[in-house]
């Protein structure tokens, strides 16, 4: 599942907003991500990340979710899988990445692609967990919070 913006700002301006996991929140569509737990910006494949979350049919409310960047081609691409980490420590991860594409357009534009993509996912997390968890016009306004953050400078 994927939506496609195109914003004012150059790529490099909205690639930095999207490597600060600090403007995740603030991005985000639906709400569920809240604040960032590890606020160093992403700057290599295979760093880990944590959002504390909330979503109210998750059984504790507020959680957390460990992220793993996957793809890092400043200012092009950016994404990562999202997972949890376990009692003992150990990293999982459900199969499913968010992933943005920025083509500039021009100097001071810039053509962004949300994709969401699940098709990883196993089964045996399907089976308690809907895919997608959300529908598509949560990545459409993940995009217009990202436009109206970098717009702002």
């Amino acid at each position: 599942m994927s939506a496609t913006l195109t914003v004012a700002v150059p790529a490099a301006r909205v690639f930095a907003v999207l490597a600060d996991p600090t403007a995740h929140s603030a991005i985000d569509g639906t709400g569920w991500v809240r604040k960032a737990v590890d606020r160093a910006p992403l700057i290599e494949v295979g760093q880990i990340f944590r959002m504390g979350m909330y979503h109210a049919n998750h059984p504790d409310g507020d959680y957390q979710v460990v992220n793993k960047v996957q793809v890092l081609d400043p200012p092009r691409a950016i994404g990562w899988l999202t997972g949890e980490e376990k009692d003992d420590g150990r990293l999982e991860f459900g199969g499913w990445i968010w992933r943005y594409d920025l083509v500039p357009l021009g100097p001071t534009e810039t053509e962004v692609t949300l994709t969401y993509d699940w098709s990883a996912v196993p089964q045996f997390i399907r089976e308690y967990i809907r895919f997608p968890p959300f529908g598509p016009e949560h990545l459409t306004n993940s995009l217009h919070h990202l436009s109206e953050l970098v717009s702002r400078g």
